[in-house]
């Protein structure tokens, strides 16, 4: 009992194996997953297609589970079976991989007849070499994502772009990694005489008016080293004996100044809402996550595979309302699933922290520390029912620093500060945000008095208090 799988090549009937030809003139009848191939025509034996299943089919997965379990069923109640399919059995074909798994199970015996797959006449189509790092995938998975499992720094072909609809989705999830500009290729009957090369925008593909269950689209890399393999390369290098000596002699504490800094001009940029400046910072603040990856690699600590791999699994983890059972209608909802998870990966961790705002990173701004350990506080229940008593607080804290003495008075302020924190996470603002702006709104009404000071030729220092604050309140007219 042996079930026989053939790949039937691309479409044009002499890229069939003499093998493949052979078998499927031998065979008593041949089962074919469909017959809307071109290589079938030229077929002189019986066959049958499952295309009578696709006319009442609800989805592709069921489809091919039917498919996989009526070859299995044929193959166990005759002494042989040949279940044909388009290309090479092994390539995009899921109802091979279906029948693959359940053979195992019942110890069928399958043989495999190699076919040419579209890949093959596709490279010819564009003169590629198969082994310069070309990807592969199915137009079919990629449609139902929504950032492409594509390294941009290398050429993608995928296959199966079956109809505009699909083209419309996969042109979408492209466009979350590339240019809306960038050169593709589609390539309509690969392996056939009448094949169709049509070079054209990514933005495109889907209003191409020949876009069928035989076109192939090739994405070529992108023309500057954007893809994070390639970011990866570089800092190894720099830390290789090849290297920089700078870059090859830092350590984890040696960068944490650089990780800080990075960080705060990151901030600047949002301040500033500056995009090309927050597109540039960021890119800094990526080089030390990268320096220290590979700091940690060197040292055989973990690699950037070890962090992706447990910041994915965590954030998969806390949304178990997006990726499972559990509902969130309200932002309280969504609080409450979150501190559900973290609280659940705290009890699977050796230490146990002995307060509720321990975890507290030292180096956090001041007011944003005050504001996370008002917030933990809050959660248990350490908190007013009403703003009021906040309110008077802050008034009875500023009464407090007007009577200190001056060995008081740091503390003092401290309290006042700590209340005006308390205030501003009531009304749902951030301290550390609202402060910086501040600082912002300062710096440029300052600057506009220096900068009128000069036009004027006034010395700053000679200018008066009123005729400064006159400027200021000008400043603020302007809107600055």
């Amino acid at each position: 009992m042996t079930l026989i799988i053939i790949g039937l090549g691309p479409g044009n009937p002499d890229d069939l194996t003499r093998r493949a030809w052979r078998t499927l003139h031998e065979a008593e009848t041949v089962y074919l997953r469909t017959a809307r191939h071109p290589a079938v025509d030229a077929l002189d034996c019986p066959y049958q297609s499952f295309d009578e299943l696709y006319e009442n089919a609800t989805d592709f997965e069921t489809l091919y589970t039917t498919i996989a379990d009526q070859v299995i069923a044929l193959a166990q109640a005759s002494s042989g079976l040949v279940y044909a399919v388009p290309g090479h059995p092994l390539v995009g074909e899921h109802t091979v991989t279906l029948i693959l798994e359940k053979a195992k199970a019942i110890h069928l015996d399958v043989q495999i007849i190699d076919g040419l797959s579209f890949i093959e006449p596709t490279l010819s189509i564009l003169g590629l070499d198969g082994m310069a790092g070309i990807q592969i995938h199915d137009c079919a998975e990629i449609a139902y994502m929504y950032h492409p499992p594509l390294n941009p720094d290398q050429p993608a072909i995928l296959g199966q772009l079956y109809n505009q609809d699909t083209a419309s989705q996969v042109k979408l999830t492209l466009m979350n990694q590339y240019p809306d500009e960038h050169p593709v290729v589609l390539i309509h009957g690969a392996g056939l005489p009448d094949a169709q090369r049509e070079d054209c925008k990514l933005y495109e593909i889907d209003r191409s008016p020949h876009v069928a269950h035989l076109t192939t689209l090739y994405v070529p890399p992108l023309e500057t080293a954007s893809g994070f393999a390639a970011f990866q390369e570089t800092i190894a290098h720099l830390r290789s004996p090849e290297g920089c000596p700078w870059d090859r002699k830092q350590t984890h504490q040696s960068l944490r100044p650089y990780l800080l800094e990075e960080t705060y001009e990151v901030l600047e940029a949002l301040d500033n809402d500056d995009m090309e400046a927050l597109a540039d910072e960021l890119g800094d603040l990526l080089l030390q996550v990268v320096l220290h990856s590979q700091v940690a690699i060197d040292d055989g600590n973990f690699t950037m595979n070890d962090i992706v791999a447990g910041v994915n699994a965590k954030i998969i983890r806390r949304h178990p309302h997006v990726w499972g059972d559990q509902e969130a209608e309200t932002e309280a909802d969504l609080q409450k699933i979150w501190q559900a998870q973290k609280n659940a990966e705290k009890e699977t961790t050796d230490t146990t922290p002995e307060s509720r705002l321990d975890g507290m990173p030292p180096a956090l701004p001041a007011l944003a520390q005050a504001e996370k350990y008002q917030s933990k506080a809050a959660k248990v229940g350490f908190d007013w029912d009403t703003i009021d008593p906040v309110i008077e607080k802050i008034m009875e804290e500023i009464d407090e620093v007007k009577t200190a003495p001056d060995d008081m008075l740091t503390h003092e302020i401290g309290d006042l500060l700590f209340a005006v924190v308390n205030w501003a996470r009531w009304l749902k603002v951030r301290p550390e945000d609202a402060l910086r702006e501040a600082n912002a709104r300062f710096k440029r009404r300052f600057v506009y008095i220096e900068t009128k000071a000069r036009d004027r030729n006034i010395d700053l220092e000679s200018m008066t208090l009123a005729q400064m604050d006159e400027l200021w309140d000008a400043a603020k007219a302007e809107g600055l």
